[in-house]
């Protein structure tokens, strides 16, 4: 990544200071700890002015609407404190001044402002842009004192330098000059080239990479630990089926003290009997205290009992296999977004917000067109998997999916089926799935009136009668 220096911060301040100067506050938001707005109007045009102290990302420009969406900006609801106290001070007052200090990467913006008692004071907004120290600070410049900043500095992080409410603003210790610089980039740009919309642009695209990179990685996070829970559910509960797979034996005992309730003495610790279904001799061990008829029942009531458990077991094993599914697929959904939009559009399924499962409002599928009128639709995710199930597809349509495997939903749509369209669907439903490098994986396929889907399933879950498998390799 290219840094941001002080040849950069010159060059803009040169190109942007005659819309700066005089320039009215009208709204100040910051939209993360690190990210501002500040809204400016001046010469018959309004402007936002962003600011980014990312140590990573550290840079000033005017932002242009494009670059404002690109960049993700959500504007929280409860502003920060610095947010607020500059609102307080700052909004609705005036740019006096300007100044970039020279061989260093700060900017100063001199406002005209007033107090409580109306007197008419100065007040410096310092943008520090200076990698892991960059910093916004607001002192007044009669004083020196500082107002606020947007993160406090104490003893504790920097021997050299404090800041925070209440003490003077002191100018930093001088950088060494940067290795990595836009020097070389600046110097080559012609001069009817607009030094901001190039540090926009650049930072533009760099911030939406990021955090396109940051919330895939943390949507797989959530969703690998929630595949975790469920895959340690079911081999718990599978453990437990195990232990109760040998339930019959105690049917089996019940029968034997039964078919010899009166060979045996009514009371005994334990008893000798043929096991006619695994022809040989067993010994029971029984409690003495009991009959031999109340011993049968308490095996017939440890049978009854172990075959309920069981059945629950199973639905619980069902249920669980369904949502392990449900996951994977969101997991696939996931991996296989290529935007940040794509990772909205799954947002209230890893966030656990409140969806509505079946939606009025059109979602735009990907599609292949042909000539024909045939169209082949493919679902990136549970959501477009289930609106092409439930709003696009027709009884007669065919339905493609990995078989075992998460994947894409694949809908033919056609008036002329051939072997070679269902051929290629297939091979788009390899492609579209978690499968897509295996050498050889099952497509299933059947019509649209042979899908299902069950109440209260999840979203995009079908189940299917009537199918057909391709091997594609």
């Amino acid at each position: 990544m290219i840094t941001f220096d002080n040849l950069t911060l010159n060059a803009f301040y040169e190109e942007q200071k005659e819309f700066i100067i005089g320039a009215r506050i009208n709204k100040i938001q910051q939209p993360t700890r690190r990210e501002f707005l500040i809204t400016l109007r001046n010469l018959g045009e309004t402007k936002q002015l962003y600011i980014n102290i990312n140590p990573q990302m550290y840079h000033i420009c005017v932002a242009s609407k494009e670059n404002i969406t690109k960049r993700e900006l959500e504007i929280p609801k409860s502003p920060p404190m610095f947010c607020m106290l500059l609102r307080k001070y700052l909004e609705n007052s005036k740019i006096a001044k300007l100044e970039c200090q020279k061989g260093e990467r700060i900017l100063e913006f001199y406002i005209e402002t007033y107090n409580e008692l109306k007197d008419k004071i100065f007040l410096c907004l310092a943008i520090e842009l200076m990698g892991k120290h960059s910093n916004i600070i607001l002192y007044n410049t009669d004083t020196g004192i500082i107002l606020g900043c947007a993160h406090n500095v104490g003893a504790d992080k920097s021997r050299e330098r404090e800041i925070y409410g209440g003490i003077p603003y002191t100018y930093p210790p001088q950088q060494k000059q940067l290795t990595k610089t836009w020097d070389s980039l600046i110097e080559k740009v012609k001069p009817q080239t607009n030094v901001n919309d190039l540090i926009d642009n650049y930072y533009a695209n760099i911030i939406a990479v990021h955090k396109y990179n940051m919330l895939k990685n943390n949507y797989k996070a959530i969703v690998t630990q929630k595949l975790k829970k469920i895959n340690k559910s079911i081999a718990q509960i599978n453990n437990k089926l195990l232990s109760n797979s040998d339930s019959d034996k105690f049917r089996l005992w019940g029968d034997l003290i039964m078919a010899n309730l009166y060979n045996l003495p009514d009371y005994s610790s334990k008893i000798e009997v043929f096991d006619y279904e695994n022809n040989k001799q067993i010994e029971l061990k029984l409690d003495k205290n009991k009959t031999l008829k109340e011993n049968a029942n308490r095996f017939y009531r440890q049978y009854t009992k172990a075959k309920s458990a069981n059945s629950k077991i199973n639905e619980l094993i069902e249920k669980y296999t369904q949502d392990k599914q449900y996951i994977e697929q969101l997991l696939y959904s996931i991996n296989s977004a290529k935007t940040i939009d794509d990772l909205k559009e799954i947002s209230p399924e890893v966030e656990h917000k409140k969806e509505i499962k079946k939606t009025k409002q059109q979602i735009d599928i990907p599609k292949i067109e042909f000539e024909n009128g045939t169209r082949i639709y493919i679902g990136k995710n549970n959501k477009q998997n289930d609106y092409i199930i439930s709003k696009l597809a027709s009884d007669d349509d065919l339905w493609f999916h990995t078989h075992n495997c998460a994947g894409s939903h694949v809908l033919l749509k056609t008036q002329n089926l051939t072997d070679e369209l269902i051929l290629k669907c297939a091979k788009l439903a390899k492609e579209n799935s978690s499968a897509k490098d295996s050498s050889k994986i099952g497509v299933i396929y059947t019509k649209r009136k042979y899908l299902r889907k069950p109440p209260a399933a999840n979203l995009g879950y079908v189940t299917y009668k009537n199918e057909k498998e391709i091997i594609i390799d």
